[in-house]
């Protein structure tokens, strides 16, 4: 091709690529003995040299690759001295469009991009600059400074800089390193033999599927199949979704389960009759440990929300950034609520009969067995319904459930019908009450159960409103 390009009757053409530093460039220079103008062919003096080298500066500076093109006529082999130099062509390789989108992004997410490459340091900055990898010179490092470096200067150092030009096999892995000894969880993308043992190295190694060597593919964790770096920005904010839903998914069950606990355990300490059967327990947890739970763990998240939040340390718990400031309030909520269902009617009683409410009155009338099923019926009731309000809150706790498409989670709308619908049939249909010991409710009582089961709802609400106002005043 490059025969084509200059022309025939050449008995033999040398071409090297222009070097990423000047001393290098030189190097090649000094092969060159003459060089071709206009004029002809004349002798490359040391003006040449300079001019040769402002050119290569500016071609890398528009980041483009340059290289060099010299011929050696009549030789009978190529040798690299005694040569005509001929010129330079600039190349480019442009960045995919959605690049520069995905790097700001990374941004806002906290993902820091560095850009790594065999290119001149002057290329190298102007397409960092252009995807936004490194706004100033500074944050650029060549290979050769690299290696001037002691691990600690490194290490050092490493946090200011973007983009490392001109380097190694061997220093992209102490780039690695020097990323980890500061802390970061490192990915690394490559698609080369020489960038196996960075591959390696890295926390997530990532091979390019289409362009990549079975080397970098076989020392890699993941393969990106359709080599596009934007590829990545999507899976980062697929596995942000994924663990969310993992960790609703658990403060759901947790809390729930805890207000359960907490219902029955102030009851028995109290002296008072169980709020609730073995079989109603039973009933609860497969209406809510299971259509409910699976929805939250399959629930569409919001990107942009995800996308703006700081990376999670390798070591974070669940319970973290409020998770378990969280599992306790709601636990504690349901369980008031579900107390409050089974300490209604006994108080009314003891207030109709002009009796003082204490616990040992509390237990002298929940002695009465209609008494005791109809507020087991009330505590069965409430504890259900108020689980399944919560599901639907916890699909994001920031947001009012009036902001939510609940459209994006079919099956929670359908996990919240059936689960009313089973809550509804046990008190109602009358084998299930039969079965279950529960007493049948009127459409006062429903009402009534239903607006105290709505506590975790309006309390998410106050949240959602408070967590509002303090992102406006941000």
């Amino acid at each position: 091709a490059w025969g084509t390009g200059i022309g025939t009757g050449l008995d033999s053409l040398t071409a090297h690529t222009v070097s990423y530093t000047p001393g290098v460039f030189f190097f090649f220079v000094k092969g060159c003995t003459f060089i071709y103008t206009p004029e002809g062919v004349v002798r490359l003096s040391d003006r040449h040299r300079r001019q040769v080298l402002g050119a290569v500066e500016e071609l890398s500076g528009e980041a483009l690759r340059t290289l060099a093109v010299a011929m050696q006529p009549g030789a009978a082999a190529a040798v690299e001295e005694n040569l005509i130099f001929l010129g330079m062509v600039g190349m480019r390789d442009p960045a995919r469009p959605e690049a520069a989108r995905a790097v700001a992004d990374f941004k806002e997410a906290g993902v820091k991009t560095v850009m790594i490459t065999g290119d001149h340091v002057d290329t190298a900055f102007a397409i960092g600059r252009q995807l936004g990898i490194a706004k100033r010179p500074e944050q650029c490092m060549t290979g050769e400074a690299l290696g001037l470096l002691s691990e600690e200067e490194l290490a050092d150092r490493i946090g200011d800089i973007s983009v490392f030009a001109r380097v190694s096999p061997a220093q992209k892995v102490r780039i690695v390193e020097g990323f980890q000894r500061r802390g970061e969880i490192v990915a690394m993308t490559g698609d080369g033999v020489n960038d196996a043992p960075s591959l390696k190295k890295a926390d997530i190694g990532i091979a390019m599927g289409m362009s990549g060597t079975d080397v970098a593919r076989q020392a890699s964790d993941m393969i990106l199949t359709d080599d596009n770096f934007a590829t990545i920005r999507r899976a980062i904010e697929e596995g942000r979704g994924v663990y969310e839903n993992i960790r609703k998914s658990v403060i759901f069950l947790l809390s729930s389960n805890l207000g359960e606990i907490m219902t029955m355990f102030v009851a028995v300490i109290c002296g008072m009759a169980s709020p609730l059967k073995s079989s109603h327990i039973l009933w609860i947890n497969l209406i809510t440990d299971s259509l409910p739970a699976l929805a939250l763990g399959v629930d569409k998240n919001d990107g942009r929300s995800l996308m703006r939040q700081r990376p999670r340390k390798a070591q974070e718990s669940l319970f973290a950034r409020g998770g378990l400031l969280c599992t306790c309030f709601y636990g504690a909520l349901i369980g008031t609520v579900s107390l409050t269902a089974f300490l209604m009617l006994p108080c009314a009683l003891l207030r109709v009969n002009g009796m003082a409410v204490s616990p040992g009155n509390l237990a002298e009338v929940l002695g009465n067995g209609s008494v005791l099923a109809k507020a087991q019926t009330y505590a069965f009731t409430v504890l259900g319904m108020s689980q399944l309000f919560h599901a639907v809150g916890m699909r994001d706790t920031h947001r009012s459930v009036f902001r939510m498409n609940h459209l994006e989670n079919k099956l929670m709308i359908l996990a919240c019908l059936v689960g009313f619908a089973l809550q509804f049939a046990v008190t109602e249909v009358p084998f299930l009450i039969q079965a279950f010991g529960t007493s049948p409710l009127s459409g006062r009582e429903w009402l009534r159960l239903a607006v105290l089961a709505a506590a975790p709802m309006f309390a998410h609400e106050v949240i959602a409103i408070g967590f509002l106002g303090k992102r406006r005043e941000r």
